[in-house]
């Protein structure tokens, strides 16, 4: 299935039926009195995060979605049907906002997160509402009311606890198909990687985490080079960067230290013009292919490293191809992830109870 992770629709809520003006009419009553039904509701459109959904396909061809008018009132105290409801299953992780103002609506974070996109006008009322001891035979009835209509911008966010940085050919897809269940494209060209992929990565029983590889970035993708920054708001929710470094490009270099440092100021260049927030996240410099190199010359790197860089600690190296240092960082990956779940955790199961708790105003009267 292509990937799509964005997309443009409208929709367009239902008409509330019109309410009539309608007297009794029978044999033996001769004053039968005011009789007109309400108009039923028109129908709502609603957007429900699916977690087994993870594109935006269906909406990049589907892009009118209206709902159905709800029926006129009739006589006899008969009160028109209500239409039924849309509801758009849309991937866990969708952002949805104006499409002309840019205002955010809604964010899908949560599998089975439902939220209204546009409300179906209310029935009119018959003329049974304005019976009165002064006014008992009114021929007042109203108009139901418009269904709200808008124009959204859907973009799609996939939900990562970790996302992997690098120049196309760091070995990025490598790493990713080393440490978990994902079985991305990988080849000796660059940008093999041509959408986002994720990957369950499992370091206990009960311990996991999600890493989420995008394709590469190149000098100039703030100006549209390569695939451009199109991609990297996939990495917006993720609460730990590794930024994968790739040893083997810098062999037999003068510079080695430079040309290493080199990589790593082209991503951060690349980062801070796409969203300088995201030079605010954690991120974790690990150097792959480290079985390009010997013993002696990574000692002789790793401290001119460490000073340019300004580590705390020694850097991190590793080689996704053969798996040597893959162990102990992805345990030290798990512990990060623990601690972000368990101080943020508290906070959202309060969001939610709120958020959820609000009664529900859209009650259908048929």
């Amino acid at each position: 299935m292509k990937f799509i992770d964005e997309a443009v629709i409208e929709v367009l809520a239902g008409k509330g039926g019109n309410g009539v003006a309608a007297f009794r009419r029978e044999k033996f009553i001769p004053k039968g009195g005011p009789s007109g039904g309400d108009g039923g509701r028109g129908g709502s459109i609603f957007a429900v995060a699916d977690r087994n959904i993870n594109t935006l396909i269906d909406y990049r061809y589907a892009r009118l979605h209206r709902a159905r008018n709800g029926e006129q009132g009739q006589g006899s105290d008969r009160y028109g049907a209500g239409a039924d409801d849309i509801v758009l299953r849309m991937p866990v992780g969708t952002v949805i906002s104006d499409a002309e103002s840019g205002e955010l609506l809604h964010d899908l974070h949560m599998d089975g997160e439902r939220v209204l996109l546009a409300k179906g006008g209310q029935g009119g009322l018959g003329n049974l509402h304005f019976k009165s001891s002064v006014n008992r035979a009114p021929r007042q009835c109203t108009p139901g009311e418009p269904g709200e209509s808008r124009k959204l911008r859907l973009e799609l966010k996939v939900l990562a606890d970790v996302g992997l940085l690098g120049l196309p050919n760091a070995g990025k897809s490598t790493f990713v198909g080393a440490v978990s269940n994902a079985r991305p494209k990988v080849a000796d060209y660059p940008f093999t990687t041509l959408h986002p992929q994720l990957g369950l990565v499992r370091t206990a029983p009960s311990k996991s985490f999600v890493v989420a590889d995008i394709p590469g970035l190149i000098e100039g993708a703030s100006d549209g080079a390569g695939l451009g920054h199109q991609f990297l708001r996939h990495l917006s929710r993720t609460q730990l960067l590794v930024h994968l470094v790739d040893l083997g490009a810098c062999v037999g270099e003068g510079g080695m230290v430079d040309c290493l440092v080199d990589q790593i100021k082209t991503i951060e260049a690349e980062l801070e013009a796409f969203d300088p927030a995201m030079m605010d996240k954690p991120r974790w410099i690990v150097f792959n292919k480290s079985d390009q190199l010997s013993e002696a010359d990574w000692d002789a790197l790793a401290s001119p490293l460490r000073k340019r860089l300004k580590l705390k600690q020694a850097p991190r190296r590793i080689s996704a191809l053969t798996r040597a240092g893959l162990e102990p960082l992805l345990h030290e990956i798990q512990a990060h992830i623990d601690a972000e779940r368990a101080r943020v955790e508290p906070l959202a199961s309060v969001d939610a109870d709120v958020r959820f708790s609000a009664p529900n105003e859209m009650t259908n009267r048929a």
